[in-house]
């Protein structure tokens, strides 16, 4: 698996949260290519459910907006903070690939971990009244990135994620064998799934 960078040490990122916060597009690169390790770390207890450079891709999104939406003051590290948004990014994924459009039991096994043993949703995420709200908001948000993928997305972008995340009751696939159907590289299908999800991402926010 890939080498990623040490994270940034205490100061260091002080200074970049504040020079990302004053519109400095480097230093937000910098805080994301920082933190791929917690992204890589968080994503291998679930490696052998899917495939980790996949587990990977989808993490870094809730990276991504752990970094632009992180706010200093509120008595969480942006480690944490990040740790969260990726552990939800993973969650929505699962999510998807048992179908939006059925309640999801949080005691569902959705594949293995190294050593073997069985991983559920309830794996996941933490268990408590504040998590239960979380899943209810996260279930509404899903429905509303439904909605938005007729507007926002191309039609190779939405062929890509309709296969990708098992859309309109498909089966979900890996970026492989999508590749292998539209006769491109993997790496293509890769690029294209995460603009995709930057661009239901941006509009997302955008409210």
């Amino acid at each position: 698996m890939k080498t990623f960078l040490s994270p940034l040490n205490a100061t260091e990122e002080k200074e970049y949260l504040r020079r990302q916060k004053e519109g400095d597009e480097e230093a937000k690169k910098v805080l994301i290519e920082r933190n791929m390790r917690l992204v890589a770390h968080i994503s291998r207890k679930y490696q052998n459910a899917e495939e980790m450079e996949d587990l990977i891709s989808i993490g870094t999104i809730g990276l991504i907006k752990a970094v632009t939406t992180f706010q200093e003051g509120h008595g969480s590290k942006l480690a944490t903070y990040a740790a969260r948004c990726i552990e939800n990014e993973l969650l929505m994924y699962f999510r998807s690939k048992k179908k939006c459009s059925r309640e999801v039991s949080l005691y569902e096994p959705i594949g293995t971990d190294k050593e073997g043993n069985q991983i559920q949703l309830m794996d996941i995420v933490e268990v408590d009244e504040k998590d239960v709200a979380e899943r209810m908001e996260l279930k509404s948000q899903i429905i509303r990135l439904y909605e938005l993928i007729p507007d926002v997305l191309d039609e190779r972008e939405k062929e890509i994620l309709k296969m990708r995340y098992g859309l309109k009751n498909q089966s979900p696939v890996t970026q492989r064998e999508i590749a292998e159907k539209l006769k491109i590289s993997r790496s293509y299908v890769s690029r294209i799934e995460k603009k995709a999800l930057l661009k239901l991402r941006e509009r997302f926010e955008e409210g």
